[in-house]
């Protein structure tokens, strides 16, 4: 049964106790996607549910890393072209967005509708974290009552949904091959007790293909992204959602010489792949399996529009034309969105409308999903 230990003395007291207290109840135990839920979303304690700064383009500021629309205006103004065509194609009038951080994205979203002569859009966002409401809050204050904010999901819902950056947040499970044996990578106390130890138990769950061989392998499978792809579908009575993340098809994810898995963290705008130290201080993310995306989808009863890469989708929305207008420093930023080795070949984009597809803008040149 492999074993490795990791000790942190900085562990934000709080959360650990939580965490230890969750260990102990189930029996000295926990798979990893339960430590990394009360990692990230512990009421008040986790990641995302504490007061800390997360978004920001420089580490100065006190941020862990960047997105998309923090980086430049021209991400959500881009975006909104495949949004307005949406809302025009469902006959519907409100956007939902799931997870929306700073609020940056929201604004650029509805400045830019009401540019294309949609200030009659509403916009309905679905978060967790209260210190992020806050700070949303007074980002979108400007608004007024076109914005309203939920804690989950209505039971039945309209218009198009939109999540940048949602799914790498959800908790994935961890496979490990030894031998030839799978196991599930799950988390115990330390021999010391201050902190997080690693401990494999043989485990009937196999990732969604063969990977062929019988070297170590390290990998996550996605029950709860799936899942809420299929809740949305199944609360979504007429619409469309657009889905922006990094990962991979089936194929490249669960490729044999991926052996090492893709869980990683952000702190202070600096990677690592450990999760169990600073527990609550970083975020832990892991790529997205867009074929298993799709298929809980296709599976739920949305159509897939597309499946493209972030730089082929922006472009296909119109970048380059905004670009044209924008100073030189914003077109630095806009490149960044695009460029292979920035976000514009790691990042991708899958769609799904309720009903029939229809030929979506972001997805006119350079469609993937063939590759799914």
């Amino acid at each position: 049964m492999p074993v490795t230990t990791q000790t942190h003395s900085s562990l934000p007291i709080a959360l650990d106790t939580l965490i230890a207290r969750a260990v102990e109840r189930a029996g000295g135990w926990i798979g990893f996607d339960r430590f990394m839920a009360l990692a990230l979303y512990a009421p008040g304690l986790g990641y995302y549910a504490n007061s800390l700064a997360k978004f920001g383009q420089m580490p100065e500021s006190g941020s862990d890393f960047v997105t998309a629309p923090e980086l430049t205006p021209l991400f959500g103004r881009a975006l909104a072209a495949q949004l307005a065509e949406a809302l025009e194609k469902t006959g519907t009038a409100t956007v939902w967005e799931f997870g929306a951080g700073s609020g940056a994205l929201a604004a650029q979203l509805l400045d830019a509708l009401d540019a294309l002569g949609r200030s009659d859009v509403n916009y309905r966002i679905v978060d967790l974290s209260g210190t992020l409401r806050a700070r949303q809050q007074q980002a979108l204050a400007r608004f007024g009552d076109r914005v309203e904010w939920r804690l989950e999901l209505p039971a039945a819902m309209q218009g198009v949904v939109v999540g940048n950056e949602v799914l790498d947040a959800m908790p994935v499970q961890l496979l490990a091959r030894h031998g030839g044996r799978w196991f599930e990578r799950g988390v115990v106390r330390n021999a010391a007790g201050d902190g997080w130890a690693w401990v494999d138990r043989e485990t009937e769950l196999r990732p969604p293909v063969e990977v062929p061989g019988e070297h170590d392998y390290l990998t996550e499978i996605h029950p709860q992204a799936k899942a809420f792809v299929a809740t949305l579908a199944d609360r979504l009575e007429r619409g469309a959602a657009f889905l922006i993340d990094y990962g991979f098809p089936e194929s490249e994810y669960y490729h044999p010489q991926r052996h090492m898995g893709t869980v990683m963290c952000h702190r202070a705008h600096r990677a690592d792949g450990d999760p169990l130290s600073d527990v609550g201080l970083k975020d832990i993310t892991a790529h997205v399996d867009f074929t298993g995306v799709a298929l809980a989808g296709q599976e739920a009863g949305l159509a897939v529009l597309g499946y493209a890469s972030q730089a082929r989708f922006l472009l296909n929305c119109g970048l380059v034309s905004l670009m044209e207008t924008a100073s030189v420093g914003e077109r630095a930023m806009g490149a960044r969105l695009v460029h292979e080795h920035e976000m514009g070949e790691l990042f991708k984009v899958v769609g799904f409308a309720v009903g029939d597809a229809w030929e979506a803008v972001g997805f006119s040149e350079g469609d993937r999903s063939h590759t799914l």
